[in-house]
């Protein structure tokens, strides 16, 4: 064996555990947090969030959690501990949806500055437009995103491409916020369904009203 093999463990709480995830649930457990973990979850560690999907990356040299937040093509570190407890309390108070300026007052280690000013400058949004209409794998949707993209309203809608039919979402960190599928059938005809809502069905609407109806149907509350 080499030398590196008797080296110190420095997560000895995650390896009684099992792993991350089982030492992660221990820890909220014991704080009366809900992390939202996965109770079959073991080591890899991506929690769903309305804000994302938050992702902990335990450092190999040393003792470390490393946090970051995952949306559609963009990825930040947003901190790290070796802290266990106070990560697991971070995860939770995100995931509660905590304003951010007090999520940063109140954990010390998170580090927010490139996250917000991202989102300020109405990043993922604009990053994905432009991705998806430089795309040659989208090709055939170019024009139907232009058109969409052409539109004020429309524009500041997360667009992504589900089974060839573009799909607007209010809000880009939640996956869970008014969002419609749109696909093209010819130059007369569109079809659109809004997702979310009871017995959702593809309903077929002329080309011209298009915009107004996928406006209507992302605006209602």
């Amino acid at each position: 064996m080499s030398m590196d093999a008797h080296r110190k463990d420095p997560y000895p709480d995650v390896t009684a555990s099992g792993g991350l995830a089982p030492a992660m649930r221990e820890e909220a457990k014991l704080r009366g947090c809900d992390i939202g973990l996965a109770p079959w979850a073991t080591d890899v560690i991506s929690i769903e969030t309305a804000r994302g999907f938050l992702s902990v990356d335990p450092a190999a040299e040393e003792r470390l959690f490393r946090l970051g937040v995952h949306i559609p093509g963009f990825t930040w570190e947003i901190g790290s501990t070796g802290d266990l407890g106070l990560l697991v309390e971070a995860v939770a108070a995100w995931r509660e949806g905590i304003p951010l300026d007090e999520l940063q007052e109140r954990f010390e280690f998170i580090e927010l500055d490139e996250f917000t000013r991202a989102l300020e400058r109405g990043e993922p949004t604009s990053s994905q437009w432009s991705d998806l209409q430089s795309s040659d794998f989208h090709r055939r949707q170019w024009n139907l995103l232009r058109r969409l993209h052409a539109d004020e309203v429309l524009r500041n809608m997360f667009p992504t491409i589900t089974h060839g039919a573009v799909r607007l979402r209010v809000d880009p960190l939640d996956a869970t916020s008014r969002q419609v599928l749109v696909r093209e059938l010819d130059g007369e005809r569109h079809e659109v369904m809004r997702l979310g809502v009871p017995g959702a069905t593809w309903v077929e609407v002329p080309t011209g009203d298009v915009i107004a109806y996928l406006r209507a149907a992302l605006n209602e509350e």
